[in-house]
C-alpha cells in the first residue's frame, strides 16, 4: 500500500491510494480530477475507484468529471448528497482495493455524512496504516460544526483515537500552521507542539507525517480532559468533554493568530 497526496484548491488535499501489486488505486476526494490523473500517470497507476469523505463541493466537486473519465468507476461516500455516489456507506461497512482493507468510520458533525476511511495493507504487516479524516480531524484541529454540535465532534475524535497510535493521518486540507498558532495559545509549555513546530518548518506538505498517537499528545481537540486545556477554554474543571469542545472550537472560529 502506498499514499500518494495530491494538492488540489488553494489548501485542499487529494489522494491516490494505491495497490502497489495491482497498481491499481483510488482517488480519494479527486476535486481537481487533471490533477489526480497526472499524478497517477506520474507513479504509473490505473484509476479504478473514488472515494469521498463528505459532501462539501470542495471534495466531491469532482467526482461527476472523474467518473465520465472514468465510466464504471464506483464511487463510495456516505450519504445521496454525493455527486455520482454508486456505494452507499455506513459506519463499520469494509470494502477492499486488492491487498489494502478498508473499513468505514462514520464521524458525523462537520457534516452529517462525514466518514473517516481507515486503511491497512492485509500483506504488508509492517505497514502502520492510515485514515483518511476528511475535514473532521486535521492536524492539531478539527473541522467546523457546520451540521453537527460539540458533543458529536467529541465522539467523532474519540472514535478515530481509538484506532492504533501509529495510524497515519491524512486529513483535507493544510492548516498545521494556524492550527499549531492556536494551539500555542492553549497549552504553551506542551512540549509535544515543539516537535510539530519543528515539522511544519521542515515540510511544507504536512500530511502523511503524523499519526493518531501524536494527534493525543498535541491536538488540543483530542485533549479534552487535560486541566491546563480546560483553563484556557474557560470552563470550570467539572465541565464535560463536549463543553470544552464548543468552548475550543469558538475560539478557533475567532482566533486571528
Amino acid at each position: 500500500m502506498k499514499i500518494v497526496p495530491v494538492p488540489v484548491r488553494q489548501d485542499n488535499y487529494a489522494y491516490l491510494l494505491i495497490d502497489e501489486a495491482s497498481k491499481k488505486a483510488a482517488a480519494v476526494d479527486p476535486y481537481d480530477v487533471n490533477k489526480v490523473i497526472a499524478a497517477a500517470e506520474n507513479v504509473g497507476v490505473q484509476l479504478v475507484a473514488g472515494i469521498t469523505t463528505h459532501h462539501h463541493f470542495d471534495h466531491s466537486g469532482g467526482n461527476k468529471e472523474f467518473v465520465s473519465r472514468f465510466p464504471g468507476v464506483p464511487i463510495y461516500g456516505g450519504s445521496d448528497k454525493i455527486p455520482a455516489l454508486t456505494n452507499l456507506v455506513k459506519d463499520k461497512d469494509e470494502f477492499t482495493l486488492g491487498d489494502i482493507h478498508v473499513k468505514c468510520l462514520a464521524t458525523p458533525c462537520h457534516t452529517q455524512d462525514s466518514i473517516c476511511y481507515h486503511v491497512t495493507d492485509t500483506v504488508n504487516e509492517g505497514h502502520p496504516g492510515g485514515v483518511f479524516t476528511g475535514d473532521t480531524l486535521f492536524i492539531a484541529g478539527c473541522g467546523r460544526f457546520f451540521e453537527g454540535v460539540g458533543s458529536e465532534m467529541d465522539t467523532a475524535l474519540s472514535y478515530l483515537a481509538t484506532l492504533p497510535s501509529s495510524t497515519v493521518v491524512y486529513n483535507g486540507h493544510e492548516y498545521t500552521q494556524g492550527n499549531l498558532a492556536f494551539a500555542k495559545t492553549i497549552e504553551p509549555e506542551n512540549k509535544a507542539l515543539t516537535r510539530l513546530d519543528e515539522l511544519l518548518r521542515s515540510n511544507e506538505i504536512t500530511t502523511g507525517l503524523t499519526t493518531i498517537g501524536d494527534e493525543k499528545e498535541w491536538n488540543v481537540f483530542m485533549r479534552l480532559g487535560d486541566a491546563t486545556v480546560k483553563q484556557a477554554a474557560g470552563v470550570s474543571a467539572e465541565a464535560s468533554s463536549s463543553a470544552v469542545m464548543d468552548a475550543l472550537r469558538e475560539m478557533k472560529n475567532n482566533f486571528r493568530g
